[in-house]
């Protein structure tokens, strides 16, 4: 079939009329703006084709690579090279040419990357030199995360710091700044839950007060003493911003919310008359779901002493873990209502194993057309569901015997 060859207008080139989009999109003198580009890009009337297949062959893929490889980002060309080595078909959708230029993968894609024959040939991304501080930092943040070169090399070439990540940031800032005023409140520091006054906040979950819903969510924002708060909130800053950084504050935000309200709801049924303080149950959630991706993706994780630091992870949650056991059976200073629960930690875990491992193992692909993640998104939704009418018909029918109001 002939090819038109492009035209010089006013000195401006025109791409060929008769060629395929792809092809289209990669005319002389565009294909490296094109490869560079980070918009979608648009496909004049005039290039498009109702009846052509949107596919560009391997081989002229490949041609256009080997013509420009020396004008491209590195690690752009070695992904690009994947793709184009993982279509045993031997041809490459238009689409998925467009979503890697643009900061997007599909299934499609993906699948394409891991199952290719190639192996990616280019220095890894911990050789790198001249890197500065921040792009150090992303690359550290990439190798604590991400099990695959190539994900890690999307990662440090695609994050831009904007927006930062915020949300952990955030919500530390906010839980300090709760302790601190409570701690002036009630003049100390440690054992805040030994106060008379202490429960008498309208943040922490109280049984007698289930009624108020903000509450099965605001006990994040209250701590037993600066010993509960500190182990919080090491955890939740050094797992949960990198995983924000990676993975985004909407995702990271979801799992951390699931595990908040999972943690207050399975106290409301299991151990029905104590009350709720602490963001363990979305730090576990979060601590848990990294953990198990690390386990899970064990020879792919490249982070420096990776067995040390697990180890480590476990220490500091069987600490924050046996300190909250400890806590709850230790007499109350205030009878009959009991101290704090543990509960709220072992609801965050079990978020964290199910709906979180599914968010993590799933960098840069939508969560939507994930059917592991409707599963455990809606068995969740089942246990919320539950716990609601529970709560609300189940202290009656059962009689519990709550302590009173503070």
């Amino acid at each position: 079939m002939e090819k038109s060859s492009p035209k010089m207008t006013g000195g401006t080139r025109e791409a060929p009329v008769n060629s395929s989009p792809a092809v289209a999109a990669n005319a002389e003198g565009e294909e490296i703006e094109v490869l560079e580009s980070t918009e979608v890009l648009p496909v004049a009337p005039e290039d498009y084709d109702p009846e052509n297949s949107g596919f560009i062959s391997t081989e002229r893929f490949r041609d256009l690579l080997a013509t420009h490889s020396s004008e491209l980002d590195p690690h752009k060309l070695e992904v690009l090279l994947a793709l184009a080595d993982g279509n045993a078909d031997g041809k490459i959708c238009y689409q998925d040419f467009v979503n890697l230029m643009s900061n997007k993968r599909s299934n499609s894609f993906r699948r394409a990357i891991l199952q290719g024959s190639r192996q990616l040939k280019g220095c890894s991304l911990r050789d790198e030199v001249g890197l500065g501080l921040s792009q150090r930092l992303v690359r550290h943040v990439a190798y604590e995360t991400l099990p695959r070169e190539v994900d890690r090399k999307w990662y440090f070439d695609s994050y831009t710091y904007c927006p930062p990540p915020w949300l952990i940031l955030a919500i530390t800032i906010a839980e300090v700044a709760v302790f601190m005023y409570y701690g002036f409140q009630l003049d100390r520091l440690v054992l805040q839950v030994s106060s008379p006054s202490f429960l008498k906040s309208p943040l922490p979950y109280h049984p007698q007060l289930r009624a108020q819903a903000w509450r099965y969510l605001s006990y994040i924002f209250m701590h037993t003493g600066i010993e509960h708060l500190s182990l919080n909130m090491a955890m939740q800053l050094l797992v949960g911003v990198p995983l924000e950084m990676v993975h985004g504050a909407l995702r990271i935000g979801l799992v951390y919310v699931c595990g908040v309200l999972a943690g207050s709801l399975a106290v409301s049924v299991t151990d029905m008359t104590a009350p709720v303080v602490g963001s363990s149950g979305g730090v576990y959630a979060l601590v848990s779901a990294h953990l198990a991706n690390v386990v899970m993706n064990w020879s792919g994780m490249k982070c420096q002493f990776k067995l040390f630091r697990m180890a480590m992870a476990l220490v500091c949650m069987s600490v924050e873990f046996g300190r909250a056991v400890w806590l709850r059976f230790y007499p109350p200073a205030f009878p009959p209502c009991p101290n704090p629960s543990f509960v709220a930690h072992l609801g965050g875990v079990v978020v964290g194993l199910t709906l979180g491992v599914v968010v993590l193992q799933n960098y840069e692909q939508r969560l939507q057309e994930q059917s592991l993640f409707w599963i455990f998104f809606c068995v969740y939704t089942l246990f919320v569901l539950c716990a609601v009418f529970w709560n609300i018909f189940a202290y009656s029918l059962l009689d519990v015997r709550l302590p009173p109001p503070p």
